[in-house]
């Protein structure tokens, strides 16, 4: 029996990656926006705050299970920065490049390029769930000045994983997947999923 839950998320690539991984679980993954789910406010300084907020407005809305991640990249020498505010580090409206060119610049002399993206994902079964299920996963790198690379999206050109020698946006689909934050979170809470009975 097919399970029906909604993704506090309108994001494309987000929702087709999720999708992918959850549907041989026979959970159908439906994006927020397919139930006239608003934006969700995002006021707190961490993502497990924003995440939570974001999967139980989504319930809430919706009356189905609820499933948020809250991502970004965080730079050892800024303090975690950009951190929650990765999206929008530039201001609004939010632009990769102008987010790209600030972070670069705030780096501008510091040897420190230390950095990693983290990804918190919850699964709510429903709003006032007092037991929401949460799953983390980090990717870590290094930032430089001069992208490489057309994938991905973000950070990606300036990430570079030095194991690999290449960047975040040198990486295909698949093996961005395999290896990145969101999917060490993705494939954790699935194994979670499994182990609470939400998922066949």
């Amino acid at each position: 029996m097919t399970q029906k839950i909604v993704i506090a998320s309108n994001n494309a690539g987000k929702l087709r990656e999720i999708g992918q991984i959850l549907a041989p679980l026979g959970i159908e993954a439906h994006p927020q926006g397919a139930f006239g789910v608003p934006e969700c406010p995002e006021p707190h300084v961490t993502f497990v705050e924003n995440c939570l907020a974001k999967a139980r407005h989504a319930s809430a809305h919706t009356g189905l299970p609820a499933l948020a991640d809250d991502s970004g990249i965080c730079v050892d020498a800024l303090n975690g920065a950009p951190g929650v505010y990765s999206a929008r580090y530039a201001g609004e409206p939010k632009s990769d490049q102008r987010n790209n060119e600030k972070l670069i610049e705030a780096l501008k002399g510091n040897p420190n390029r230390k950095a990693h993206y983290y990804c918190v994902m919850v699964y709510v079964r429903y709003a006032d769930d007092p037991q929401p299920i949460l799953c983390e996963g980090e990717w870590h790198g290094e930032i430089i000045d001069t992208p490489r690379g057309d994938g991905g999206f973000g950070y990606d050109p300036y990430f570079l994983l030095p194991q690999f020698g290449k960047t975040g946006a040198e990486l295909s689909a698949d093996d961005k997947n395999g290896i990145s934050h969101r999917g060490i979170a993705l494939r954790a809470l699935v194994e979670r999923l499994k182990a609470n009975g939400a998922a066949s």
